[in-house]
């Protein structure tokens, strides 16, 4: 939690924060100053010390809104700061990050660089900041990278803003569900009252048009992915095909705060008007597996042994793994889950990459996502909620939603 930070500073002999970019869609920015329509803001925090936020004097009143301190560029005029560069507009800029740096008293040790930049600049700047201020150490990379370690876990605020999330993510579910049981079925694929085929591109227009009325937006696209599209877990479908009856749509949806706030995560599998046995077969396997796995969990537990244990139960039903065949496209093909908060991947890490620390801890918020997928065989199945670690060890799915597979439609 932000209330860890200062203490995972001091673990990481860091002396200060550096957090620059835009106030939206930014997370490292959004978890420090909680948003807002800043363009480009400087965040520092030195280790013991709050944070003080530098931004355009035109966006004063937003900045004002984070509670923080504030100090406008206006503190800095670009006049002064190009006749000191020489008319050299780069080094201007140079110039007012190091005077920013020195106002917040940040003037040697380490300090850990978090935003969103074009890479480009932000190296640039960098570089030329380290021959300005050889004291200081600009750490870009971080074995335990501590705001990543802080946001793993969330207080009751950030709780409630992801479990509204939820509630968001499964209204939008429920009106796409309604949405195509509505329409009619002719040889085989829906139609509109005109006649004319359903498309996938026609459902995710609904779908963000939904989202934007219930106030979240869809800044990384919905998967909504047909048949063999839905054997690829990350194909996000395409927006030509038409919607037909018993083929398998893994829907999964993952939805933020308006101005890029807190995620929700979330899949269900369906099939249109039946499904066929080997869909069903599928379909059973997976919820097997789902329900196998969510029965299992234990606060403290290292989230990589539900990995472990989805391997066990896929490879008894005879479907590879990547544990069993670790190049495979087919079968069970990705980890179990992940984190979910300002990212939709965050810490907990479930898969090869999980560190010692990525535990179900009271405050966690993870995804539990097994699946299914034969391309080849046109079909994919994919279950996944996201459960909250509470403070007492409870585990519980912040959004239910019913799992069934078939979606019933008119003849």
């Amino acid at each position: 939690m932000k209330t860890d930070i200062d203490a995972l500073m001091q673990a990481n002999h860091l002396d200060a924060l550096w957090v620059m970019g835009p106030g939206q869609h930014n997370p490292a920015m959004v978890y420090m100053m909680g948003g807002g329509h800043l363009t480009h803001a400087d965040l520092i925090k030195k280790r013991g010390q709050p944070a003080v936020l530098f931004h355009a004097p035109m966006e004063r009143d937003e900045a004002a809104r984070s509670g923080l301190e504030t100090r406008s560029y206006a503190t800095y005029p670009m006049g002064d700061l190009l006749k000191a560069a020489g008319g050299d507009a780069f080094r201007a800029g140079v110039l007012r990050s190091k005077k920013i740096l020195e106002d917040a008293g940040v003037t040697a040790g380490r300090v850990a660089l978090y935003g969103r930049l074009e890479l480009g600049p932000a190296y640039a700047l960098a570089a030329a900041l380290a021959q300005e201020m050889p004291g200081l150490e600009l750490v870009g990379y971080q074995p335990q990278d501590i705001l990543a370690e802080a946001m793993m876990t969330k207080d009751a605020a950030e709780v409630a803003r992801i479990r509204a999330m939820g509630r968001v993510t499964t209204a939008v579910v429920g009106r796409t569900a309604d949405f195509l049981s509505g329409h009619a079925a002719k040889d085989g694929i829906l139609v509109k009252v005109n006649g004319d085929p359903l498309t996938i591109g026609a459902v995710k227009n609904q779908i963000n048009l939904w989202l934007a009325e219930l106030g979240a937006e869809n800044p990384q696209g919905t998967i909504f992915a047909m048949g063999r599209d839905a054997g690829v877990p990350h194909s996000s479908g395409s927006a030509a095909d038409w919607l037909r009856l018993g083929q398998t749509i893994v829907y999964d949806i993952f939805p933020c705060e308006q101005g890029g706030g807190y995620f929700y995560d979330f899949t269900r599998t369906w099939c249109l008007g039946y499904a066929p046995d080997a869909v069903l077969a599928l379909y059973q396997d997976v919820h097997s597996v789902y329900r196998g796995v969510m029965a299992a969990l234990e606060v403290h537990a290292p989230f990589k042994r539900y990995q472990q244990l989805a391997c066990d139960l896929f490879e008894a039903q005879g479907h590879a793994t990547t544990r069993s065949q670790p190049e495979t496209e087919q079968g069970y093909v990705h980890s179990l889950g992940h984190g979910v908060g300002l990212k939709v991947h965050e810490r907990p890490a479930s898969g090869a990459a999980a560190l010692a620390g990525d535990c179900l801890v009271p405050g966690a918020i993870v995804t539990v996502e097994p699946g299914l997928y034969y391309p080849e065989r046109a079909m994919g199945v994919r279950l996944e909620d996201t459960v909250w670690v509470g403070p007492h060890g409870q585990i519980e799915i912040m959004a239910p939603y019913p799992l069934d597979l078939v979606l019933p439609v008119r003849s």
